[in-house]
């Protein structure tokens, strides 16, 4: 039963053209990790489950935000250029279609004298007009559209204000309303929200960086490994989600699919995310800056964890800089698994180590290539995107599968769900778990035990308009954030709600 189960993934995944390994890229390399505004946590891109003629986009940055940190709370940068980088004609080159996020800050009256960012005076119901003179602290901001050869577009149909932080009931005390007037059309037929949400990656984070550290066994049972409700072990063991109550700040695009396929209707992407900072910026003695107006690459994201767990330390930051159809420069660290040697130091195990040329397919092409494993480079253009076909039909959220093509039941037969990553990414995929597996040689090697580190779902998601695992019916696709006054966070042994 085991083995034809992982034939069936095996295929699976093949098919699935390139993609796995990891998730996730909070505080990732030394300098990133100093400039939360700029530091990219996650990145999604998938078919709509609210409508399937829209394609959703996702980025989102600030890691780890504690909902209760006043006065300031959480706030975009005015001066990074978050961007959205496409590929629609599968060259490995992501700069057919480019979204640009920009973002203004404004301090309102009475800002000039009150020392708060919010205040109930009266209570935030809207973000501009009536109710929204709370809003001290106001950030406007605007979304273009760049297509290769053609002049940019403003998407902007009006105004357009980010969503502010949840600070707590009595400055805010409709959050959901509020956030619901922060939705505003694109004038190319999607939609857009900036803002705050619910922390929706889940990970025994914790133990998994205290050197493989996990709170249970990560070999799973077949009854836990298709259990999408569970966290294994809690509380006994202390496993637990690490981002359990912690919120970060989302660019959500809801885009048209007729507005990104490419030549001859082809629905095969791939994208990635980028934020960026002006090449010079001077500070003056008042505290104003004067910034270039070049910019220059700090952070990317296509695939989860590639840089947390396949780029080397003193490469990371150079690996954020980089533009990501520039992966050959770093082809020798998909090559040599450094995490498949930390997990048979840790573990006694013998998954393969060198010459992996299953990860360069994986992640770097849309289709397995020529080995590029041997010299250490290739004269292709290899690059690292998160890719996704449109055409495969979305799985409502109630039906979702986190482990994607990796699914099975109780009894270990297979329930793949095509729509999860590595055919593109959705919120709640369980990208630690596949990645594990793809790590430790699942594409080669379909008797890889069902690894993982227990944490199966969201917990403890707040608000409506969600499944009971957390997982967000509508757009933006990612659960309320917790409030700053009543936020919960569910640690290790502690009883589960």
């Amino acid at each position: 039963m085991f083995a034809r189960i992982r034939s069936l993934i095996l295929t699976v995944l093949t098919l699935g053209m390139a993609a796995p390994v990891f998730a996730a890229s909070h505080r990732e390399a030394p300098m990133i990790a100093n400039d939360p505004t700029a530091d990219i946590t996650d990145f999604y891109f998938f078919r709509s489950w609210e409508d399937s003629d829209k394609a959703i986009l996702i980025m989102n940055v600030i890691p780890s935000q504690e909902p209760g940190s006043g006065p300031n709370y959480f706030n975009f940068a005015d001066d990074v250029l978050y961007e959205i980088h496409i590929d629609n004609n599968r060259n490995n080159i992501a700069g057919d279609i480019v979204y640009q996020i920009r973002f203004k800050t404004e301090i309102r009256p009475p800002g000039n004298v009150f020392p708060l960012a919010y205040v109930a005076l009266p209570p935030i119901t809207a973000l501009t007009g009536g109710g929204s003179e709370g809003l001290l602290v106001r950030q406007s901001y605007t979304v273009t559209e760049r297509r290769y050869g053609q002049s940019p577009r403003d998407l902007g149909t009006g105004p357009m204000f980010a969503v502010p932080s949840n600070v707590g009931p009595r400055t805010i005390p409709k959050y959901e309303d509020l956030a619901a007037k922060g939705i505003y059309p694109l004038k190319n037929g999607g939609r857009v929200l900036a803002g705050q949400r619910d922390e929706t990656f889940y990970i025994d984070l914790g133990g998994t960086f205290d050197t493989l550290n996990l709170h249970i066994s990560p070999i799973l049972s077949d009854a836990d490994d298709a259990n999408d409700a569970v966290i294994v072990g809690a509380p006994g063991s202390g496993n637990a989600d690490t981002f359990s109550g912690f919120n970060v700040n989302t660019i959500a695009l809801e885009i048209p699919i007729s507005e990104l396929i490419g030549p001859n209707g082809n629905k095969v992407l791939g994208a990635y995310a980028t934020t960026s900072r002006p090449k010079v910026s001077v500070i003056k003695k008042n505290g104003d800056r004067d910034n270039s107006t070049r910019f220059v690459q700090v952070a990317r994201m296509g695939n989860p964890l590639v840089n947390e767990l396949i780029i080397a330390t003193n490469m990371k930051d150079r690996w954020n800089a980089t533009d990501a159809e520039d992966e050959n420069d770093f082809v020798s660290f998909y090559c040599n698994s450094a995490l498949a040697t930390a997990l048979n130091t840790v573990f006694g195990t013998g998954f393969p180590t060198t010459n992996r040329e299953d990860l360069v397919n994986a992640l770097l092409r849309y289709a397995p290539g020529p080995p590029a494993c041997g010299s250490g480079k290739t004269n292709e253009t290899l690059a690292e995107l998160l890719r996704v076909d449109l055409d495969v039909p979305p799985t409502q959220a109630a039906g979702q599968k986190r482990l994607g093509p990796l699914a099975h039941n109780a009894s270990g037969n297979a329930t793949p769900d095509r729509a999860g990553w590595p055919n593109g990414r959705r919120p709640n995929d369980d990208v630690t778990d596949v990645a594990l597996r793809v790590v430790a040689g699942i594409l080669t090697n379909p008797a890889v035990p069902n690894l993982g580190d227990g944490v199966n779902f969201n917990i403890g998601a707040v608000g409506s308009n969600k499944t009971v695992n957390g997982i967000a019916t509508v757009f933006p696709f990612l659960p309320t954030p917790f409030d700053g006054r009543d936020r919960r966070h569910i640690d290790p042994r502690e009883p589960l709600p």
